[in-house]
């Protein structure tokens, strides 16, 4: 059995103040792996305790010692990431191949980054003979999902230690067994005690605790719309900083030169690795109508050619959803997409073929979808793409903006430079232009419900510091 009870506070595992436990599930087989204490108010306030005793120590230390101290977790979570791997690959039923690349080295380049990040950063400017210096923030909550469950640690957890801040986190209960295989790549890299603090529970305990307590000056969350909005009102009381990453249902612009075979191919491949399960993967394909038909035959090829099986098999490209809860959501959804119209070019309801047991979705492709669609509004988070045709490039731009979110829009064109002149236009956070590759540097966050502030680089940094004028 995986996971442990205790919880990670100032520098000890310590067991909870509670008797709740809380099971993990492995996706791809419905067995229990593991399990998890279950946090309550008064851990939170151990851990928040241990972090502000830590804060005035930690963050006066100099950008030498925080560079060592970013190394050394570099150094440490290396040598452990195919344990990493393999727990994330169960816990998620991230297949082996994906949980290795992507899952387990993806924090390792956040860290990297960020120390990148730290070494060029000035803290300090002058305007006008005042001095402006850029402090550590303070205590900061971090509240985690489980779709990326240690990449949106780290891209978060990476910056706030650069910056000089102390940190509590409650990392998500569906996927926790590798956040605390952090924990314990953090103590074996000998960061200071009660500078990184764990609390297992769920989001209404342990979560409101964290963004309501009055002695964390600021909450960083990566969920759902729904949830940022509960933690924001919870952290409105105490006027702490807010920093949310929320949903997103990001549109694919196909410009009628486009290739539309590899357009077609890249967007399946993004948006079903992880199996649907990222914000800002492409998830509503606009095409060109004298284009649209060809491109629905390339979108079903490609679908059906992704391999569905056991995470473990390193030939897996689709492995389950993360849960039951979410397995039935993707079910309910692709529902609403057929008795609403849309035309099933290939998957639909049901589990594929010889998967009986796992939360796994057959590899969708809807057609003849309109952007009023339930498919096309809300965040499916699984192997499902509605594709919508366009008639100019004018009405793409609309279609594309024409969503709550605002986390990202691709651009797929004969060159760089056409698709460049629409970025301008689009409401979204990123804007990728002949690509879908990862960009760990530049910086990462929404318009609109998709959330506010910006993740890695020098904004990501930033988001950690309050700025002081010194003036003489």
């Amino acid at each position: 059995m995986l996971g442990r009870t205790e919880f990670y506070i100032d520098g000890r595992w310590v067991a909870p103040g509670g008797v709740g436990r809380i099971d993990v599930e492995n996706p791809a087989t419905e067995e229990i792996i593991g399990v998890v204490g279950e946090g309550v108010p008064s851990d939170v306030d151990a851990a928040v305790k241990a972090a502000r005793a830590a804060f005035p120590s930690f963050s006066a230390t100099s950008k030498s010692e925080r560079l060592a101290l970013l190394e050394r977790i570099v150094s440490v979570f290396e040598s452990r990431t195919h344990d990493i791997a393999s727990v994330i690959s169960r816990e998620m039923g991230s297949p082996i191949s994906f949980a290795y690349k992507a899952q387990a080295c993806g924090p390792l380049d956040h860290f990297r980054t960020a120390i990148q990040t730290l070494q060029s950063y000035s803290f300090t400017h002058e305007i006008d003979g005042a001095e402006v210096v850029r402090e550590s923030i303070g205590v900061c909550g971090f509240i985690t999902a489980w779709n990326w469950p240690l990449s949106l640690i780290a891209s978060k957890l990476a910056y706030a230690l650069a910056a000089g801040c102390t940190v509590v986190l409650k990392p998500s209960e569906i996927s926790p067994l590798s956040a605390l295989m952090l924990a314990q790549v953090l103590h074996d890299a000998e960061v200071p005690a009660g500078v990184f603090n764990l609390v297992n529970g769920t989001g209404p305990v342990v979560g409101h605790a964290i963004a309501s307590h009055p002695d964390i000056d600021m909450v960083s969350f990566t969920g759902s719309t729904r949830a940022g909005v509960l933690i924001a009102k919870a952290a409105a009381d105490t006027v702490k900083r807010v920093h949310q990453e929320l949903g997103g249902k990001s549109a694919h612009i196909v410009l009628p030169d486009a290739d539309v075979a590899a357009a077609a191919h890249a967007n399946v491949q993004r948006l079903f690795a992880n199996a649907g399960q990222s914000c800002q993967a492409p998830t509503r394909m606009l095409v060109h109508s004298s284009r649209y038909e060809e491109a629905l035959i390339h979108a079903r090829n490609a679908a059906e050619q992704v391999k569905v099986g056991a995470p473990s098999d390193p030939d897996t490209f689709l492995g389950p959803v993360v849960s039951k809860t979410q397995f039935d959501r993707v079910q309910t959804l692709i529902e609403s997409g057929i008795s609403q119209g849309a035309r099933l070019v290939t998957g639909g309801l049901g589990k594929p073929e010889g998967l009986s047991k796992g939360h796994f979705v057959r590899p969708t492709i809807f057609g003849d979808v309109d952007n009023s669609m339930t498919i096309a509004r809300e965040e499916i988070f699984g192997p499902v793409l509605p594709i919508i045709s366009y008639s100019s490039v004018d009405e793409a731009v609309a279609i594309a903006n024409d969503t709550p979110y605002g986390l990202a829009t691709y651009i797929q064109a004969e060159t760089k430079a056409e698709a460049r002149e629409l970025a301008p236009r689009l409401r979204s956070g990123r804007v990728y232009l002949n690509s879908m590759g990862a960009h760990t540097r530049a910086p990462f966050g929404g318009y609109k419900q998709s959330g506010n502030g910006r993740e890695q680089g020098e904004f990501g940094l930033e988001e950690y510091l309050e700025v002081k004028a010194i003036i003489s």
